[in-house]
């Protein structure tokens, strides 16, 4: 087959984001062991596996709370690990022990190069079911004590955080206020949500005026909050991700191979569609958008094994090349919850109560992505029609995250950049049978393989591969 031509223009469009690969931690209870199942009691520590695969994944930013967040109450995980109070998971079911707190969570973050941040608990988001729970207490947190924990992060003088043993601050900048706050009618609604999320930032600035906050305004919600509380706020957070069809739900994916790829390669459909939306809505004002939570909508994600295949990673590839496209808007984006025990859209699975903890196929993509993407992006001015392409560049690199949405047939190209002569090359290259399955007994398989690119740009990208490609330019 002739090779067509792939060619880049290389001059920088808008910057892009490092935090288009984040994810998020949060205690999932008995839903799924996600943090409880990293953390190694006997030690008093992260579990040394979790830490060594998170720093392969390199995520460079990780937030703390998602619901769990309405009915967190951040004093109960500071302090003599003897002292905490226990809580009831009041979403996701369980007791938590709070063993796993502010100090460990932004240790584990150093630990793994990621910036850490957290989503404070905004009144139980109105939802009186959390605020108030059967068994007693008030779970609900006002603006007194998110601006309390600002302090404690971030003032260099906050005793209590000195007394617990860490003398220097946290310094984290990035906070958000408010998650699925539409999602609920018994909930607040978007005047009320605006209205305090003014109140929110006002005490939270007041103990720190460099923050950077994320307010709430998913389903529609944007265009008011904006109006409402826009000048307090630098992100609108909305959560979106890829949507398998429900044919391919339980064991069906594997009984057709060629229609379980065709409904996955456009599973990245209903992500741009609401990136779309969302662009419209904030379009003329200085508020960015933050994806803070993402991961494929599918029926069985206790027991979806189509998320542990290969397949699922290409997929998972073309949503992260949508990120790039729309990055001079998009700045946070995530594709997976973090960890757990169960969840197959988690990045990493950790096998109970022995084995090594692995990456799921999406953390190999978003890894990919993060280890070998520019900083600014650039325009692909041509290019085969199988292959999904995005271009970025750092200095004299050009970047290409490629995915070859033919399950059968490789693709040969001639790369070029227009107007630069290439003097070398790397590929960093994913390519397997879609329907292979990762588990604990094969936790490299999906593992990237480094390959020299020829200066002559002639290259294949494999049937049902994601590339990154690094090209040195003169």
């Amino acid at each position: 087959m002739k090779p067509e031509t792939l060619l880049v223009d290389p001059e920088p469009r808008f910057d892009l984001s490092p935090n288009l690969t984040m994810q998020f931690m949060e205690p999932l209870g008995t839903t799924d062991g996600s943090v409880e199942a990293a953390w190694d009691h006997l030690r008093d520590d992260w579990r040394e596996d979790v830490v060594e695969v998170t720093r392969e994944l390199a995520p460079p930013l990780m937030r703390w709370g998602g619901c769990f967040s309405s009915f967190y109450r951040w004093r109960e995980g500071v302090g003599p690990r003897s002292r905490r109070r226990p809580m009831h998971n009041l979403c996701w079911g369980g007791i938590e022990t709070n063993q796993i707190g502010t100090h460990e969570f932004v240790g584990f973050c150093r630990r793994v190069g990621a910036t850490p941040f957290y989503c404070v608990n905004f009144e139980s988001d109105g939802r009186q079911r959390w605020a108030r729970p059967p068994k007693g207490g008030k779970r609900s947190a006002g603006p007194a004590e998110a601006a309390a924990w600002v302090d404690y992060c971030n003032n260099p003088n906050n005793a209590l955080r000195r007394g617990n043993g860490a003398r220097e601050p946290f310094s984290l900048k990035l906070w958000q206020i408010g998650n699925e706050t539409s999602y609920d009618k018994r909930g607040y609604d978007c005047e009320t949500a605006g209205r305090r999320t003014i109140a929110f930032a006002r005490a939270m600035r007041k103990v720190d005026p460099d923050l950077e906050l994320i307010g709430w305004g998913d389903s529609g919600w944007a265009p008011r909050v904006l109006e409402i509380c826009g000048a307090h706020i630098q992100y609108i957070a909305f959560h979106q991700g890829p949507k398998a069809d429900d044919s391919l739900h339980g064991y069906r994916w594997r009984e057709d191979p060629a229609q379980t790829w065709a409904h996955l390669m456009q599973a990245y459909v209903p992500l741009e569609r609401k990136i779309r939306v969302m662009r419209e809505q904030v379009a003329g004002s200085h508020v960015k958008l933050a994806l803070t939570e993402g991961h494929f909508s599918l029926r069985a994600r206790n027991r979806g094994d189509l998320l542990s295949s290969w397949a699922a990673g290409v997929a998972n590839a073309r949503c992260l090349n949508v990120f790039q496209r729309n990055g001079d808007l998009l700045k946070i984006a995530t594709l997976a919850d973090f960890c757990g025990t169960r969840w197959q859209c988690n990045a990493i699975m950790i096998p109970t109560p022995r084995g090594q903890a692995y990456m799921m196929p999406v953390a190999r993509v978003m890894g990919l992505y993060r280890k070998h993407s520019g900083r600014q992006a650039a325009s692909v001015r041509r290019a085969p029609n199988a292959l999904d392409v995005v271009a970025s560049r750092t200095g004299s690199r050009v970047f290409l995250n490629v995915v070859n949405t033919s399950r059968t047939r490789a693709v040969p190209v001639v790369l070029k950049i227009d107007g630069r002569r290439i003097t070398a090359g790397k590929a960093f290259e994913i390519a397997d049978d879609p329907m292979a399955e990762i588990d604990r007994f094969c936790p490299d398989r999906f593992a990237p393989v480094e390959k020299r690119v020829p200066a002559s740009g002639k290259w294949t990208f494999p049937p049902a591969s994601v590339t990154a490609v690094e090209l040195n330019e003169k």
